[in-house]
């Protein structure tokens, strides 16, 4: 029971970096709104992929999808190594619920496995 509690509570991430505890907005403040945007971007960009029917703009799109998702993965990094991103650790048991729930289902597909 104790092993869970820690298991559930656990977070991965770097020590945080001190940033000025003021009302403007600091480094990670302007990080955190940059990301968020470079992450509506790349959902909107690939809507717009799932979209485009001339060929043409859908290459441009594409290549600018790319550019934009490695702009996203890049402040993530940055974040995360600046311990200003935490993430939960994932409960062992939970994974291996949801792995076999998808599992049952990949079944049921009438195109059978591969």
């Amino acid at each position: 029971m104790m092993n869970q509690q820690n298991q559930q509570s656990q977070k991965i991430q770097n020590p945080e970096t001190t940033v000025p505890k003021t009302p403007q907005m600091n480094e990670r403040d302007f990080v955190n709104d940059q990301l968020t945007t470079e992450k509506y971007m790349t959902a909107s960009y690939n809507v717009a992929l799932n979209e485009a029917s001339n060929e043409a703009l859908y290459t441009d799109l594409a290549t600018i999808f790319k550019e934009t998702q490695d702009c996203q993965r890049n402040l993530y990094n940055l974040m995360f190594k600046n311990g200003w991103y935490a993430l939960e650790a994932a409960d062992q048991q939970k994974t291996q619920q949801a792995y076999q729930q998808f599992t049952g289902y990949k079944n049921q597909l009438p195109y059978g496995t591969q």
